[in-house]
């Protein structure tokens, strides 16, 4: 439907050029100022939002695209004042050639538009030397034409320059011709109604062009491209004003529009301010200005921070801070999949837990292990302890996560000692309680995500971390049991005494086993 409306036109012209019968003439000066300063009014208006969302973006397209409105239309309004017997007493050269300039200024910014790409960007000082000189040229051009000075006093000017104006008038055509079909290619990609409008526009332009260029003054024919580039700027004024009504603001009207180059600042600008908004932790009114945002979109991404600090109140007790620092930092460390290296595993729990549970209700029971977590998990993070998984009275917490510990043995004998010295703390205001038991060990492990892409969990996977499960539930309570490479790597940092090759389960081999005595 659409490529018929827009072939229409052209089946009607040259119906008008083959049967001039009916290219009949009417001439009715004042109706044809009244109604062309209206139009133009429009479209300049158009070209000028355009033109201050191009600015806030720094979009070249859009930008390209509001000075072809403005030349377009600021011509045409041009043509209108030099209506003869309106403002001017007789014919002139500027009222016949105003518009088939106006159209080929237009038809070149349309092509340099569609042919914009995403590296291209727009700076201030372009932006207002192009717009400043176009708008210079339609102010001089309006003075020569209004004060009758030459050469636009002259109406013979027309004749003479008869072949110069079809040459520019088969260049326009060819530029919005190749304006038209970037268009369409773009509208097949965004399938937005305002990238429709703009394709149309250059159709319809184009076909003004052709009109301008071979039609005869006061004709039917001539009054074609009148209509023309009314219907032009009218199917695009229908677009943005449809468009801004969904979007409620300017620059986010011509989001169809823009280079891919602009939509990617545009979201980074947005994720810079939420990030800004949420480390804050206020409301910040200078935002909007320093990311370009309006009024609307600085609202909007206030409320989202606010939501994003809700959301992350709620969910850091459930993740590590190393683990969700480190994240923030590297978001690919939440792939599926991990790296191997040198770690220390402690492993830690209640001794004689299970059958202090059969005894105690349950309530007293939950209220026994917040005791002892909340004084104990402070200490292992402070040494730089990553928390793997707290299951009931067992914690483990792996040391060297991100291969940024090179003292990971001694850290975790330093958590393993202050575990056990905090367990006892507690346990002697409350007798009879289970006491933590420890065992630390060092090796290789894979240190990464396993799960599926909907749920996965951050863990260590490997012998070390079974051999440090095994010395924990071979240690006595109150004691801290560790393997042979942590007592090698922590050296001097600690005091160990031998317990000799204990056969743990699942090794085939004795293990060379350690009891901390105390930390330097």
């Amino acid at each position: 439907m659409t490529a018929v409306l827009l072939v229409l036109p052209v089946a009607g012209l040259l119906l008008l050029l083959l049967r001039p019968d009916f290219d009949v003439m009417w001439q009715h000066n004042p109706s044809h100022f009244w109604l062309v300063v209206g139009v133009a009014v429009v479209a300049v208006l158009i070209g000028l939002v355009m033109g201050e969302a191009a600015r806030r973006r720094r979009d070249l397209r859009v930008f390209l695209v509001s000075l072809a409105f403005l030349a377009a239309s600021g011509f045409l309004a041009l043509h209108a004042l030099a209506t003869p017997s309106v403002l001017l007493p007789g014919p002139n050269a500027g009222f016949d050639i105003a518009t088939p300039v106006g159209l080929f200024v237009a038809s070149v910014f349309a092509a340099t538009s569609g042919l914009a790409s995403s590296s291209s960007d727009v700076s201030d000082g372009v932006h207002q030397g192009l717009r400043f000189g176009l708008i210079g040229l339609l102010v001089a051009w309006a003075v020569v034409s209004l004060t009758r000075l030459p050469p636009l006093d002259d109406p013979s000017l027309v004749e003479a320059g008869e072949g110069w104006l079809v040459v520019i008038g088969v260049l326009g055509m060819a530029l919005y011709g190749l304006a038209a079909l970037r268009y369409l290619s773009l509208y097949r990609t965004r399938r937005t109604s305002l990238v429709l409008a703009v394709f149309a526009t250059w159709v319809l332009l184009g076909e003004a062009m052709l009109a301008v260029t071979v039609s005869t003054n006061w004709h039917l024919s001539w009054w074609e491209w009148h209509v023309l580039m009314a219907a032009a700027f009218a199917v695009t004024a229908v677009a943005v004003r449809n468009e801004y009504r969904r979007q409620d603001s300017v620059p986010a009207t011509f989001s169809g529009l823009y280079l891919d180059s602009t939509l990617g600042r545009v979201d980074s600008d947005r994720a810079q301010a939420v990030k800004a908004l949420v480390a804050l932790d206020d409301d910040a009114g200078d935002l909007a200005a320093r990311f370009g945002l309006t009024g609307d979109e600085a609202a909007v991404l206030a409320h989202a921070a606010r939501e994003v600090r809700r959301l992350d109140r709620l969910f850091a007790p459930y993740l590590s801070a190393q683990l969700a620092g480190s994240l923030r930092r590297d978001p690919d460390l939440a792939r599926l999949g991990g790296d191997e290296r040198e770690v220390t595993v402690l492993f830690a729990d209640l001794a004689g837990f299970t059958a202090y549970s059969e005894q105690v209700e349950p309530g007293r029971v939950v209220g026994m292990l917040n005791e002892y977590w909340s004084r104990t998990l402070p200490l292992v993070e402070a040494n730089g302890g990553f928390v793997d998984s707290i299951a009931g009275d067992a914690v483990i917490v792996v040391f060297n996560v991100a291969g940024d510990q090179p003292d990971h043995a001694v850290r975790a004998c330093h958590a393993g000692m202050g575990l056990r010295q905090a367990g006892s703390e507690v346990t002697d205001t409350h007798p009879g309680w289970p006491r933590f038991r420890v065992g630390i060990n060092t090796g290789n492990a894979i240190v990464g995500n396993v799960g599926s892409a909907d749920r996965r969990s951050f863990t260590v996977i490997g012998d070390a971390v079974n051999v440090a499960s095994r010395l924990q539930a071979a240690a006595e309570p109150g004691e801290v049991l560790i393997g042979e490479r942590t007592s090698r790597l922590a050296g001097d940092g600690i005091v160990a005494e031998p317990v000799g090759a204990l056969d743990l389960k699942g090794k085939s081999e004795p293990v060379q086993v350690f009891r901390l005595v105390a930390t330097r």
